[in-house]
């Protein structure tokens, strides 16, 4: 069985902007987003990994390669655990595009599962998709070993809430603070959640 530590990202200046919808953009870490970054390192210093992924947008790879620096591991990249095609959203606060388009976020809050985000972009379908055939991947090749995983708040609570077999539309109940720490052990069709967004690393 695999255990996985799962981390969101350190803040961007979007995500601090009124939470500015980046998904695909390839936003970089903030100042601030470079200290959460350093204090996840610290958190998990004596954790031996053996393994560490990240998703391909350097937001993801530069929080990684923060953490994996001290545990002297290289780091794969993988564009299935991207951050979600937001679709016409992408750029935008959610006030902003709630204005525009108000039918277009009633339908993705109600069914995610069936409704693309921002009309164009995806299904929670699909991003669950992916992220399983990764997760999918990663527990075959590294039984019984510890894996750093990398990623972006709402691919993490999609998958996270599919393969507890919550319905999608409950995604966003699953809070993802950035750099937030989510663990759990995989075997095959075997998800167990041990701890959900650990963030004591980023208390004053």
């Amino acid at each position: 069985m695999a255990k996985i530590y799962l981390l969101r990202h350190g803040v961007t200046e979007w995500n601090a902007a009124g939470d500015r919808y980046c998904g695909l953009t390839d936003i970089d870490l903030s100042k601030q987003g470079g200290i959460q970054a350093e204090r996840a390192a610290a958190y998990l210093k004596d954790i031996q990994f053996d393994a560490a992924y990240s998703s391909t947008l350097c937001r993801a790879y530069n929080t990684a390669q923060t953490i994996a620096r001290k545990h002297n591991l290289c780091i794969q990249k993988d564009d299935r655990i991207v951050e979600a095609d937001f679709g016409l959203w992408e750029g935008k606060t959610r006030t902003e595009f709630e204005q525009e388009d108000p039918q277009s976020w009633e339908a993705w809050v109600k069914d995610p599962k069936s409704n693309p985000a921002g009309k164009t972009g995806e299904t929670a379908e699909k991003i669950f998709s992916r992220m399983k055939s990764f997760f999918d991947e990663i527990s075959k090749n590294h039984p019984d070993e510890t894996v750093l995983v990398v990623a972006h708040s709402t691919v993490n609570r999609i998958y996270i809430a599919g393969a507890l077999e919550m319905p999608f539309k409950h995604y966003r109940r699953l809070y993802q603070e950035n750099t937030g720490i989510n663990i759990f052990d995989l075997e095959k069709d075997s998800f167990k959640l041990l701890h959900m967004n650990v963030a004591e690393h980023l208390n004053d």
